[in-house]
């Protein structure tokens, strides 16, 4: 019963068998035939990161803030001017043309892109698992509700046929009565009735004389 009700709101639905839809449109029929609710993502809820995923999105959410940008400027013209001020009293530890500094920065950049990139990645799964789910639901309310539109239809079909049976019901009974109510007698009815009044009369004045 539950395989012919899947195939009927496929074919309803869809206009195609189960069998040929997708694992995501089979879940919305079975849905729709069940009549369950659409539950969230275990994935979309509970936070399942591992400590590395937790430290690539640390990252990633730091390193795109204006506040690292701003901080990292400053270190920059601290480190330059220290070294540009203080040459000349041997305090300097990466004299120009800072080739200390470049090798920093060039290793800043090498470890830090690919872990932005993994926070990214793990970003845009959680985005295509969260759309996924946005399209079943999105799918199942207008599945649900081209579903409701055929029910509305096949009760209004049902009750104009049932409004049109009792209006034929009434126009039969009205010309049955509409006919006995003039439905003429027969022809010589009324003179001979009218005869037997005459011939009643003339034997009553007979017997008064």
């Amino acid at each position: 019963m539950a395989n012919q009700q899947r195939q009927q709101l496929a074919q309803e639905l869809l206009n195609c068998s189960y069998e040929e839809l997708t694992d995501i449109q089979r879940s919305v029929i079975d849905l729709i035939a069940t009549e369950a609710p659409t539950g969230v993502d275990r994935r979309l809820i509970i936070d399942d990161r591992t400590p590395g995923e937790r430290l690539a999105d640390r990252v990633a959410a730091i390193g795109g803030s204006w506040g690292f940008i701003l901080g990292f400027a400053l270190a920059l013209a601290l480190w330059m001017g220290w070294n540009v001020l203080g040459k000349g009293g041997g305090l300097a530890f990466d004299p120009y043309p800072f080739i200390f500094l470049n090798l920093v920065l060039s290793t800043l950049a090498a470890v830090q892109a690919p872990i932005i990139m993994m926070s990214q990645n793990r970003a845009a799964a959680r985005d295509r698992e969260a759309a996924e789910h946005d399209y079943v639901v999105n799918l199942r309310a207008e599945l649900e509700i081209m579903h409701l539109h055929d029910k509305l239809d096949r009760i209004r079909q049902r009750e104009l046929l049932q409004m049109i049976r009792r209006q034929n019901e009434a126009l039969r009974i009205l010309r049955a009565e509409l006919s006995e109510a003039f439905k003429p007698g027969p022809p010589d009815a009324a003179p001979a009735a009218a005869g037997r009044k005459r011939a009643g009369k003339r034997a009553a004045s007979a017997r008064g004389r």
